[in-house]
């Protein structure tokens, strides 16, 4: 990824160093336009890879000048070309884009290529962080037990994942038990400044998990790409985007000694959801910065997606290098990243108002404004001050059913079901909190959040308070420093008493890996239908990922998680009711145990240093005894088994010729789905455990596995035929044709109900191709390529929503299947469409990017919509039947 033969902007190239002229950086300093010392610094990235790139070719000096001009380009829905320096993949997401790169091997071999030709240009890194679940909590050998299981149900998995570290170039796989890919990423493979090939240039990356953008909090530019996206990087494609709008989001005085950073990133995300950043990059500034350590802002920069935005920056400044100081980087490559970031003017001072931007508009947060906070029940955005918690929920009890509803008639909010636990006797009521868990990226990365969390534990402990046993109660740490830090605090031992023992290194009750409940509690939730709840330091809460037993799902900080544990509900005031009583019966408040600012800070200049890091990362590729015992195939093909039930040869490039076929306009479709607004990939893509009574279940049964060995759908990525049976088979699918959440449709010709996937392979069958109408926001979630893949293999043609979530649409984009947005001011509520109606949408010839085209009914009704290919690029790929047809057409090439 260095630069480019033949670069018109050859001139700017210097040394950084006089006395080592083979060390050499594009000095934009000396470009001579005053325009770009007013470009937001997130640009200025943009900007220097196109400079550093600039071939004439696939990066033109147009471009350069397009995002030079940015303060006029910026609403123009200017299209540039950007490169990363690397790319970031977890296994979730990982295994399929392997699967892809080992069938186009197959697909360039076929048409006459060189198989080898399909490679990483672009250096990757994977991560093995989702496959690990809380199947064992609350004993000592929980972490090695479920470790154990991950290894013996994923073992085909990361063969396969280990043949791909071998047969392609560039990719690196971190072993499972490591930690979680972005707080590794964070601690250990960022760059910020990359040295390679004889250049400096900044670090940035794209990956195939949302939460990529938790990199930006130190000041490397990143976002989250749909899996079919990263992989055409890595083969060496620039991504095509429209030239972003960046907020500043400037921040200014001190929080309070009682707030968490947790407190601080759901303020700013509900407050970044009403201001609406979809699509643009948020850039943070001001005094307030220079508050909030690195640790803080990448939990603000990781709840990106939550708000909507593509990134949300934090430029490097000097609490940037302390930090790469800290976590163990060496002191000769802090000189350079300092040294080099100074030289093109990306290296930040907060306080100085001098270096403040232009950006398109400005948004303020006084930090001394935040409040104790949570959210949920339904959705990250959903803030709720921690004193409002109790009336939040009696109100959403009996609220009609939607994101802040739960529908339970007023007679029965006050149902109460004892159950026997362990020869005791307990009661749950609506509330009752039955997941803690202590998970996911967005906190465990951070010292302060982590050490109150053990802080409060220690003085819950000594207060004589505990956690009832059939609470699912979990530690998840990202990194293994977590542990050694809270080992070496004395604050461990704490956490175990509470049940909060690390069970496992990973993603685990945030995407849905939080195992099963206890027998006598699940029987009590569906006895009493209860709203049982989890509350969890997460990122993600939408309806039935958690848990499906869990209706209600709180986000909180890791010391509140302990908090609502203790209390054993979440209908509890903690500021008038006590948390519990003591073993002599004098009650207990949160704030008798609530650790301060100052209180952790001082355990965490003791304790956090960098010879923690050190020694956890110098052996984190072959500290798994396990993985490095695995044997994998060696053949540069991958020698595909027709018995797995995890990895299997896609059909996505069978039949491909080289000769391309001309678009066709979509003749006489029955809509498959008819679904309303917020449509999260959670609903679309398969996720989570296989329920027995599911089309994906029938077929494992078919293949000869009990329900024990399904495994969830994380895990069987790899295999077509289960993803695409589990693709809407979300339990909180809300389908209007059936007016009711449940993973079903009306297949239309005969008005049976049945399962989706079943009813899709009826409509295939009689070659009727399908359409879905979605509302606002559709594809809203994590960035899951078989969102994408899922509907084009159920033979989905097109989808018609008011909106789309950025990377979603992308992924459409990539499959082929055509993302269409109704006109601003009409939705199928107000066209009058019911769904039961059979679409024409007329494909002209030639296409340009987001042209309208006209929808006719069956009933004789015609509407316009508009075609969200916004680039040229994206007719391409498009042309192309999607960007892997293209990527291999390409590769084909003699």
């Amino acid at each position: 990824m260095s630069a480019t033969v033949n670069n018109p902007f050859q001139h700017i190239v210097e040394p950084l160093d006089p006395k080592d002229p083979t060390q050499q950086f594009y000095n934009l300093s000396k470009l001579g336009d005053p325009r770009y010392e007013r470009l937001p610094f997130s640009i200025r990235v943009l900007l220097e890879s196109a400079i550093r790139n600039c071939d004439e070719f696939l990066v033109k000096s147009s471009d350069v000048e397009s995002i030079l001009n940015w303060k006029h380009t910026q609403t123009q829905t200017v299209e540039v070309p950007f490169r990363p320096a690397r790319v970031i993949l977890q296994d979730f997401t990982g295994v399929p884009a392997v699967v892809d790169f080992a069938a186009m091997r197959d697909a360039v071999m076929k048409l006459g290529g060189d198989p080898e030709k399909i490679n990483p240009v672009c250096p990757a890194d994977l991560v093995i962080d989702h496959s690990i679940q809380v199947d064992f909590n609350r004993k000592s050998d929980s972490l090695q037990k479920n470790q154990d299981l991950e290894f013996d149900r994923n073992r085909e998995r990361f063969q396969f994942l280990k043949w791909g570290s071998k047969a392609f170039r560039n990719m690196r796989i971190i072993p499972p038990g490591s930690g979680i890919v972005h707080q590794v990423n964070l601690e250990y493979l960022a760059r910020v400044v990359f040295n390679f090939d004889g250049y400096f240039y900044p670090d940035s990356l794209v990956g195939t998990d949302s939460h990529t953008t938790m990199i930006d909090g130190l000041g490397v530019l990143g976002w989250g790409v749909g899996g079919i996206e990263a992989e055409a990087v890595m083969l060496g494609q620039p991504i095509s985007m429209v030239l972003p709008e960046v907020v500043g989001y400037k921040l200014s005085g001190t929080p309070n000694q009682f707030i968490t950073s947790t407190d601080i990133v759901l303020t700013v995300t509900k407050h970044l959801r009403q201001v609406g950043v979809v699509g643009k990059f948020v850039e943070f500034f001001g005094p307030g910065v220079s508050q909030l350590s690195i640790a803080d802002r990448a939990t603000i920069a990781n709840m990106c997606p939550e708000y909507g935005a593509t990134a949300a920056f934090f430029p490097v400044d000097e609490v940037s290098v302390q930090y790469l100081e800290q976590t163990g980087r060496d002191a000769e490559k802090l000189a350079y990243i300092t040294k080099y970031l100074k030289a093109v003017s990306m290296f930040r001072d907060y306080n100085n108002v001098s270096q403040d931007p232009d950006f398109t508009r400005i948004v303020e947060l006084d930090l001394t404004t935040v409040v104790p906070c949570c959210s949920g029940p339904k959705r990250p955005q959903d803030r709720i001050a921690v004193s409002d918690m109790k009336s939040d929920f009696e109100s959403c009890l009996g609220a009609k059913q939607g994101f802040k509803g739960f529908q339970i008639p007023p007679e029965h909010h006050s149902t109460a079901v004892p159950f026997r636990f362990n020869d005791k006797d307990y009661t749950l009521n609506h509330g009752s909190v039955v997941i803690a868990a202590i998970t996911s990226c967005t906190n465990t990365s951070n010292p302060s959040v982590m050490l109150g969390a053990g802080l409060l534990a220690k003085k819950a402990i000594e207060c004589g308070l505990s956690v009832k046993p059939y609470i699912k109660t979990s530690l998840s740490p990202g990194s293994g420093v977590v542990t050694y830090y809270l080992k070496e605090s004395g604050v461990m031992d704490y956490l175990f008493q509470l049940g909060f023992e690390v069970v496992g290194y990973g993603c685990m009750t945030c995407i849905g890996n939080s195992g099963p409940l206890p027998e006598p509690v699940v029987e009590a939730i569906t006895q009493g239908d209860l709203v049982a709840s989890g509350v969890l330091s997460g990122n993600r809460n939408f309806e039935g990922r958690v848990h499906p037993n869990t209706r209600a799902n709180y986000l909180a900080s890791p010391p509140l998680v302990i908090a609502y544990a203790i209390a054993g509900t979440v209908r509890i005031d903690f500021d008038k009711e006590p948390i519990g009583t003591n073993s002599e019966g004098k009650e207990v408040f949160l704030r008798d145990i609530w650790p301060t600012r100052e209180e952790i800070q001082a355990v965490e200049r003791e304790f956090v240093i960098p010879t923690m890091f050190k020694e956890v990362y110098e052996k984190i590729e072959s500290v798994n005894e396990r993985w490095n015992s695995l044997v994998a195939p060696s053949d540069k093909l991958y020698p595909w088994d027709t018995n797995s039930t995890y990895i299997k040869s896609p059909p996505f490039f069978h039949g491909l010729t080289m000769k391309l076929q001309p678009p066709q306009s979509i003749h006489e479709a029955y809509v498959l789905l008819n679904l309303g607004d917020s449509v999260t990939t959670d609903h679309i893509s398969p996720a989570g455990n296989i329920a027995r009574n599911s089309s994906a279940a029938r077929y494992l049964t078919s293949r000869g596995l009990s329900a024990r060995d399904y495994n969830s759908y994380g895990s069987r990525r790899g295999n077509d035929a289960v993803m695409a049976r589990g693709t809407f088979a979300n339990i909180r699918l809300f389908n209007k044709f059936l007016n009711k959440q449940a993973p079903k449709t009306i297949h239309l010709p005969t008005e049976e109900t049945m399962d989706v996937f079943d009813a899709a392979e009826r409509y295939i069958q009689s070659g009727v191709p399908l359409v879905i109408l979605a509302g606002k926001e559709y594809g809203s979630g994590s960035s899951r390529d078989w969102a994408a893949k899922g509907p084009f293999l159920q033979g989905i043609k097109a989808v018609v929503a008011e909106s789309y979530e950025r990377i979603h649409r992308s992924n459409l984009v990539g499959m082929g299947v055509i993302p269409l947005e109704y006109l601003a001011g009409d939705s199928a509520e107000s066209l009058g469409l019911t769904g039961r109606e059979r679409y024409t949408i007329l494909i002209p010839e030639p296409l340009t990017p987001r042209m309208l085209v006209d929808v006719k009914l069956d009933t004789g009704k015609t509407f316009q919509v508009r075609m969200r290919f916004d680039t040229d690029v994206e007719l391409t790929y498009f042309h192309h039947g999607g960007i892997l047809n293209y990527m291999i057409r390409k590769m084909s090439e003699n």
